[in-house]
């Protein structure tokens, strides 16, 4: 029996297999990323740092992952999706593995430095992945579904990460976070191909994964970073990118410090607070990615159909401006409903690159927009701990108001910019 006749016979769902591989990395490319912050209690007193230190280890990895990102868009859209999403997650895993090999200050500095350097090819490699696998109008769903990742990661971390260092040993909640990269590692290999040598997908799924897409192969040559930032389609995805990453930086570093300083709850008092918010960002942004589909099957065009979803999900963080004026848990739902609205902006997002650019400038294009983003990630921790120490009842006030207004800004730049997101020529 031949491969065409095997594959006609499977089921033509295994695109979303290659879904749940990239949700399982982005899971565990962000507990990566918490544990340090969760066992900072522990490692104060095994290092004796200030927070001048701890602040400036953090800003060694935000620094390496914005040049990460960078180099692996272009690395991936060189080399391939396989190759560079590998060669990713396994500079990260053995980076993660690398804190528990270290025992100073200045040793914990260089391991986040490795990890950085080794985490930016997640998301180049992942967005491309959904371009090759998944027509346009399904690209939004498919995004946000591995993008959730990130939620569940950090709904899991604290729960595992304090348990592991009890009783194991601090160093191990590094290794076996390492550990659980290198096996993810031993399923990419077997299960992603390209779409059109993988022995798992039927001629059914093929043809309705290309039903929308352009004909560019993997095997193109990739567009230089000149080429590619002389096109106004690339400054959308780069600016959007600048405003409204920050944000979800915001949620992630600054919330337990809110809920203390605004509320008086102390992280014992807040976990299920902050655990609550991550569940409603999980669940509800799963909708935000689902309805640029189904406006597309419903005879939209993907233009229309993606800039809706991009602007109710902008309209939907507003009401966060009123978080530090209402009782605890209508805050927990303001703050979850942006955080939602944050990841169904973000796959919707990400996804306008693959409709406007040839499958050979994605990476780079997401590599250049992610580095764009963590750059904004470093600067606006830093207002917000100046407005904090400066304006310390209003400070929240403020930033909540930044962050409220940011999608809508955002979103009016990236209309001027592009106007319609149909594909654009390999150069311009």
């Amino acid at each position: 029996m031949n491969r065409s006749s095997q594959t006609s016979s499977r089921p033509s769902q295994f695109r979303w297999v290659i879904c749940g591989l990239l949700f399982f990395a982005t899971t565990i490319n962000y507990i990566d990323r918490q544990i340090l912050a969760l066992l900072k209690p522990i490692l104060d007193e095994q290092f004796h740092w200030n927070d001048f230190e701890y602040g400036m280890v953090n800003s060694a990895f935000q620094g390496a992952y914005a040049i990460s990102l960078f180099f692996f868009g272009w690395f991936i859209d060189r080399f391939g999706t396989k190759i560079g999403y590998a060669t990713s997650i396994a500079a990260w895993s053995l980076a993660a593995i690398g804190h528990a090999l270290v025992f100073s200050v200045t040793g914990f500095f260089a391991a986040r430095i490795a990890l950085g350097l080794g985490e930016g090819g997640n998301f180049p490699a992942a967005i491309k992945a959904t371009a090759q696998w998944f027509p346009k109008k399904e690209r939004a769903l498919a995004t946000t579904l591995f993008n959730s990742g990130a939620n569940v990661g950090a709904i899991i971390a604290p729960a595992l990460v304090p348990l592991i260092a009890i009783h194991l040993g601090w160093q191990w909640a590094f290794i076996i976070a390492g550990i659980a990269g290198l096996i993810w590692l031993l399923a990419w290999f077997p299960l992603y191909h390209s779409l059109a040598e993988s022995p798992y997908v039927s001629e059914t799924e093929r043809t309705h994964i290309l039903s929308d897409q352009t004909t560019d192969s993997e095997s193109d040559k990739p567009l230089s970073w000149a080429e590619v930032l002389r096109i106004p389609q690339t400054w959308s995805f780069i600016i959007c990118k600048f405003l409204t990453d920050p944000v979800w930086w915001f949620f992630l570093i600054w919330l337990p410090d809110f809920f203390k300083k605004n509320r008086g709850l102390d992280i014992k008092n807040s976990w299920h607070l902050l655990v609550t918010i991550y569940a409603i960002v999980t669940v509800l942004s799963i909708a935000g990615g689902w309805l640029t589909g189904y406006l597309a099957s419903s005879g939209w065009s993907v233009t229309r159909a993606r800039k809706t979803s991009l602007l109710i999900a902008a309209s939907m963080v507003v009401p966060i401006i009123f978080a530090t004026s209402v009782d605890n848990w209508t805050a927990v739902l303001l703050i979850g409903l942006a955080g939602a609205a944050h990841q169904a902006w973000s796959a919707n997002l990400f996804s306008t690159v693959s409709d406007m650019f040839p499958k050979n400038a994605i990476a780079s294009v997401t590599g250049i927009g992610g580095t764009a983003g963590s750059l904004g990630g470093i600067g606006f921790p830093m207002l917000s701990g100046w407005l904090l120490l400066h304006y310390p009842s209003s400070g929240y006030a403020i930033l909540f108001g930044i962050c409220g207004f940011a999608y809508l800004i955002a979103f009016g730049i990236n209309h001027l910019l592009a106007p319609t997101y149909t594909p654009i020529a390999k150069a311009q």
